[in-house]
């Protein structure tokens, strides 16, 4: 979506300013949403372009590129783009001609653009890029200086923080601010993995999602992306972040502490991620003896390849095989009312000072 507010129709010229000064575009503030991202499409080149993009980022791999790069190139992009382009042909929305994670990010925007309208007026601009793919970050900080927006908060879609995701976001971001010669004053929106209607949200999509099913779940198990073990042992806080989310999640829904568990997916290379990781967690739950669990996705704000592939199909395969009999996962929050409420709140918060 570009600029769905309606724009004043009178640019301005700054006063005192001669006739023959370029005219300005009226004064906005931009919210610029941004989400992991996705491929254009799900064929070979498609998908290379954009493993290639988010695979070379030092915040995500962040192995020498002597040594990486030739790795990547060679041997890792020409075999993984066929493999993952399979994965996304499942879940991508034909109609559309986009993958899940692009409508539902446009339907996130344009709900909170309405609430932003409602609430200041045509004074903000609301809009959302990919920190990979496209729309880029960059074209969409372009956007809305051209715009007018002399002042722009960014919002990384990621309850919780981690390098590889809320730090790499942000760096695109601020590359973005350095191509521009008249840069706006920015700020950024910081995790909102504790942010009590955050977790209000979460807990009432457990509720509806139980409340649906003919027995309720022995366990509930918080399935988390995972990141590399030494990236805790060097600072990052993500890993008690996702703890801290479960834990209020839990005693919103005032289960026993049995009842919900952190788990971690989404592995990739040699070296040892985040435990326990989910695919072999379930699979052992089931070998003990446990039938029926439901799986949500805490970390993610969108619908994605690895929640409606991995976690419905590879996790839940998993569980299955190894003896479950009542695999259910529960849809992140998307653009649920209550999710956009909560990312409102944020960004009501954020933008104290520069709206009234």
């Amino acid at each position: 979506m570009t600029d769905p507010a309606p724009r004043p129709t009178t640019d301005r010229r700054p006063a005192h300013a001669p006739k023959d000064h370029p005219a300005l575009p009226p004064r906005r503030i931009g919210i610029l949403i941004a989400n992991l991202g996705t491929p254009d499409g799900y064929d070979y080149w498609s998908m290379r372009r954009y493993l290639s993009e988010f695979l070379s980022d030092r915040r995500v791999i962040d192995y020498s590129p002597w040594l990486w790069q030739p790795l990547l190139q060679a041997v890792i992009l020409t075999s993984r783009p066929f493999r993952s382009g399979r994965n996304y042909k499942m879940i991508w929305n034909h109609e559309a001609g986009e993958s899940p994670l692009m409508t539902i990010t446009k339907a996130q925007a344009a709900k909170l653009a309405a609430a932003a309208e409602a609430e200041w007026g045509a004074e903000i601009m609301v809009d959302y890029a990919m920190r990979y793919g496209n729309p880029s970050t960059a074209s969409k900080v372009k956007a809305m200086v051209a715009a007018g927006c002399d002042r722009i908060l960014f919002f990384p879609l990621y309850p919780q923080y981690a390098g590889a995701t809320v730090a790499t976001a942000n760096d695109a971001f601020f590359k973005a601010l350095m191509e521009e010669t008249w840069q706006p004053a920015s700020r950024t929106v910081p995790p909102y993995f504790d942010s009590p209607l955050y977790i209000d949200a979460l807990a009432a999509s457990v509720d509806r999602a139980v409340s649906a099913m003919e027995q309720p779940p022995e366990l509930l198990i918080c399935s988390y992306h995972g990141l590399p073990e030494r990236y805790l042992a060097q600072g990052d806080p993500y890993h008690c972040q996702c703890q801290k989310t479960t834990r209020l999640l839990r005693e919103r829904l005032g289960w026993e502490k049995e009842r919900v568990a952190t788990t971690f997916q989404s592995r990739f290379g040699p070296e040892e991620w985040l435990k326990p990781y989910t695919v072999k967690e379930v699979a052992r739950l089931a070998e003990t003896g446990v039938r029926r669990i439901a799986v949500v996705a805490p970390a993610f704000a969108a619908d994605c390849i690895e929640t409606l592939e991995e976690i419905n199909g590879e996790i839940r395969e998993s569980f299955m095989h190894a003896g479950g009999e009542s695999f259910t996962y529960i849809p992140c929050l998307n653009d649920d009312d209550a999710h956009i409420a909560a990312l409102m709140a944020a960004i009501r918060d954020n933008l104290a000072g520069w709206v009234s």
